[in-house]
């Protein structure tokens, strides 16, 4: 019979946590008898296995033992294990806490993976979101680019040059009038900050006399839609109230451009 092969089988180890079959135990016991080396070998894993559970177990106070004795009518019960059974349950403790602890770390690790690959998924989704903002904004740009390049290469807008008056020499302004469609559209090229309590006001000269064509404020990009204007013969921006008025104030004019032809 081959020895280590017995022995690697772990049916000692089987033997001492009392885990055989009453025939497997049998045949362990002849075993024990036929071979002194497997006896050796079995005091051996016992001493190694008590002196594991030994330092594993945990010594319960005193008190604790006394308030169980005295819950049960102050009547000492002594249990007297075999040497045997006693090395089992304290193995069997041993092994739990063993246990207990691999289990509390083994969630814990996967516990803070977890919280790992769910703040990657947050920043990803959130990555995703601004990216899906960037882009919309992108295309709500080249949407408004396309739109104004298309009125400024339409020959049935009219370009009309607004140059600085003597109010500010460096200022200049255009406008885009489709005199059919009546439609109006503002570029400004250069124009001063005012108070936040004024506008500035597009007027349209009309048959010599000023129309309102609506307010703005400076920081838009690209062309602004204004009122539609009929029969226009120039144009002129001047500073007026927040809101506007109803006739310019000529006297805060910043440009001024005829309509050619």
């Amino acid at each position: 019979m081959n020895i280590e092969a017995y022995i690697s089988s772990g049916i000692l180890e089987s033997y001492l946590l009392d885990e055989l079959t009453p025939q497997e135990k049998n045949g362990v016991e002849r075993m024990l008898l036929l071979h002194p080396e497997l006896k050796a070998e079995l005091a051996r894993l016992e001493q190694t296995l008590e002196a594991f559970a030994i330092k594993a177990a945990i010594e319960p106070r005193p008190v604790v033992k006394e308030s169980i004795l005295s819950r049960a009518g102050k009547r000492r019960i002594e249990v007297t294990l075999s040497p045997k059974t006693y090395f089992v349950w304290k193995y069997a403790a041993a092994a739990s806490i063993v246990v207990a602890l691999t289990a509390g770390y083994l969630a814990y690790t996967f516990y803070g993976k977890w919280m790992t690959a769910n703040l990657a998924l947050n920043n990803f989704l959130a990555e995703q979101q601004h990216i899906a903002q960037d882009y919309s904004t992108v295309t709500q740009k080249l949407e408004k680019l396309q739109s104004d390049i298309s009125i400024i290469e339409n020959a049935a807008f009219r370009k009309v040059v607004m140059k600085g008056t003597a109010n500010d020499t460096g200022a200049q302004a255009s406008v885009y009038w489709n005199a059919s469609s009546q439609e109006v559209f503002l570029s400004i090229q250069n124009l001063k900050s005012i108070a936040q309590e004024n506008q500035f006001q597009l007027w349209a000269i009309v048959d010599g006399k000023p129309v309102d064509a609506g307010v703005f404020d400076l920081g838009f990009a690209g062309l602004l839609k204004m009122k539609n204007v009929k029969g226009a013969s120039a144009f002129a921006i001047t500073i007026e109230p927040r809101g506007g008025k109803d006739a310019p104030t000529l006297d805060t004019m910043q440009v001024i451009g005829p309509v050619a032809g």
